[in-house]
């Protein structure tokens, strides 16, 4: 299977029979470790911004698996946004960076939805609707994720099983 990226087609990585590429799942467990964030948070990220889809493109102009913008993309030296890892890569530097700065979970999102400029100018979580729905959406997502791998584990499946 084929998939059109910004640089031509290339193949597309099996998908699961849930929909969800198999190869996207290890990506986000790789380098979820490699740079010490939650799994169910990333997950939940791309699961908010782009349902999975590593070809999605927003209105703004975000691509990708976690919605870089274009700026943000160079800025974390993302040189093909529509490649799943190096857009996993580049969104968990980001998500990585706006923790360390804002020190929680909620303004980091909201961060990560606005810009860091929004937050700024409003001392927190922008008013703006579709921040706070962002934020509320990928909060829920994150618990829904961390309870459901849990469960798997208080029934004895393996974390290779969960992805």
């Amino acid at each position: 299977m084929l998939y059109m990226t910004d640089s031509g087609v290339e193949p597309l990585i099996k998908f699961s029979e849930r929909g969800k590429p198999r190869d996207i799942e290890a990506i986000i467990a790789d380098i979820s470790s490699q740079f010490a964030i939650d799994r169910h948070l990333v997950k939940a990220i791309i699961k908010a911004e782009s349902n999975y889809n590593p070809n999605a493109v927003s209105p703004k102009g975000a691509k990708g698996l976690m919605q870089l913008m274009p700026s943000t993309a160079k800025q974390l030296k993302v040189q093909r946004p529509f490649d799943p890892q190096e857009n996993i890569v580049g969104g968990v530097k980001y998500i990585k960076g706006m923790l360390a700065s804002y020190g929680n979970l909620d303004t980091a999102l909201a961060a990560y939805n606005a810009g860091p400029a929004a937050v700024k100018k409003y001392a927190g979580i922008p008013p703006y609707r579709e921040t706070v729905e962002y934020v509320k959406k990928v909060l829920g997502l994150y618990k829904r994720y961390k309870k459901e791998a849990s469960s798997k584990m208080a029934v004895g499946v393996s974390p290779q099983e969960m992805n």
